[in-house]
């Protein structure tokens, strides 16, 4: 079949790889119809995440129709056509049974890897390296779904593949995002991060009830994307100081809530900036905590920091200090995307959210090597591509 390959920094490639098959009996096995390329991807892209390997499929936001099933999988049948969530879940240990789907204890068969960095070891993730299970990803024309009596939700009607294909990841991510921030109403929120992540979490943010939206982003598409789709004010962090401007704009108390969209490939101004790029290509720190720094500082008193963008490792320089101070509460994690699968569902369904607004880019998985590229270097307009094979 074929596939998008990992083969090192900026090196992705269209390739014929092995069709995957049957290795479980609670496998399935899903033709992918519509796939994305996620911001997360791009960590895998520019070099940043440990434990990729040449020739590893990438991909963790597909949907597609059943193909075969395993003879104890019974919640599926061929022909179902399905979301596969981003995360791989047993349904079974304490964690899954306590809807922490992202902290399965069963389902990454290189835990101990991920335990030496970690401490312990979250669930398996489809396309995003053998510390986190070596699954082969969703940008493909196939994929193997471990545990898939757990994982995929089933699409009945007829809604298009690109109004649920987010369902995957970026949606239920966002929508987590803005419910670790704790929102209440008349809140005002700040959003660091218009990508994909970060409009979600803006529309879910929403939906929850903030009273004002702020979100930060030095793309002109995003912010307007912002704008016009959550009605959004907006902060061009390249054009003015972050913090004199959320101070100015709150009445100099601070956002109630601060959501970092962005994470380990932040990109700072000016010399602290510069710093922290220097810093992580010399691998003197895995991060660049620019966001997260922001966030803590500007955050009211007693606010809620929510963090759904990915760090990776270690950061310098955080000011754990404020942080305490101000006697924040910080909720983050990998989106336990089960939880969310149904009640978003519905919210589609039933015309709330309407989650293809962020698609700006479509092709097929032969052109992926080029809008990988393409979305790293932010041109084009491109927020969000989607890919089908």
């Amino acid at each position: 079949m074929t596939a998008l390959t990992w083969h090192g920094e900026q090196d992705v490639r269209v390739e014929e790889v092995p069709k995957p098959e049957i290795v479980n009996p609670t496998d399935a096995i899903v033709e992918i119809t519509a796939t994305a390329i996620c911001g997360s991807d791009l960590h895998l892209y520019n070099g940043y995440m440990p434990s990729m390997r040449e020739g590893d499929v990438l991909g963790h936001e597909p949907m597609g129709e059943v193909v075969e099933v395993g003879e104890e999988v019974d919640r599926l049948e061929v022909g179902d056509r399905v979301v596969v969530p981003f995360t791989i879940s047993c349904g079974g240990c304490w964690f899954c049974e306590e809807d922490l789907y992202s902290l399965c204890d069963n389902s990454n068969p290189n835990a101990e890897l991920a335990a030496k960095i970690m401490g312990q070891s979250p669930a398996g993730l489809f396309g995003f390296s053998h510390m986190l299970g070596g699954y082969a990803g969703g940008q493909a024309e196939y994929l193997r779904v471990p545990y898939a009596d757990v994982g995929p939700v089933k699409i009945e009607s007829d809604l298009p593949d690109e109004q649920v294909l987010f369902l995957s990841d970026i949606f239920p991510t966002g929508y987590m995002a803005a419910e670790n921030a704790e929102i209440e109403e008349n809140d005002t929120v700040a959003v660091w991060g218009c990508g994909p992540v970060g409009q979600f979490a803006i529309q879910s943010a929403r939906m929850l009830g903030a009273d004002r939206i702020i979100a930060i982003d030095r793309i002109p598409e995003r912010l307007e994307m912002a704008r016009e789709h959550a009605d959004a004010e907006t902060i061009d962090f390249e054009e003015a100081d972050v913090y004199d401007r959320l101070m100015e704009m709150t009445g100099y108390r601070g956002p109630d809530r601060c959501i970092d969209a962005v994470g380990t490939e932040a990109h700072g101004t000016g010399v602290v900036g510069a710093t922290d790029e220097i810093k992580q290509d010399a691998m003197l720190q895995d991060d660049r905590p620019v966001v997260l720094r922001q966030a803590i500082r500007c955050c009211r008193k007693g606010g809620t920091l929510s963090i759904p963008g990915v760090y990776l490792g270690r950061s310098d320089n955080v000011p754990t200090g404020p942080l305490m101070n101000k006697a924040l509460t910080v909720k983050t994690g990998q989106t336990h995307v089960q939880r969310y699968l149904d009640p978003l569902l519905e919210k589609i369904e039933d015309g709330e959210i309407d989650p293809s607004f962020v698609i700006t880019h479509e092709a097929s998985l032969e052109d992926g090597p080029g809008l990988y590229e393409t979305f790293n270097e932010k041109e084009d307009g491109c927020i969000k591509a989607v890919l089908t094979p």
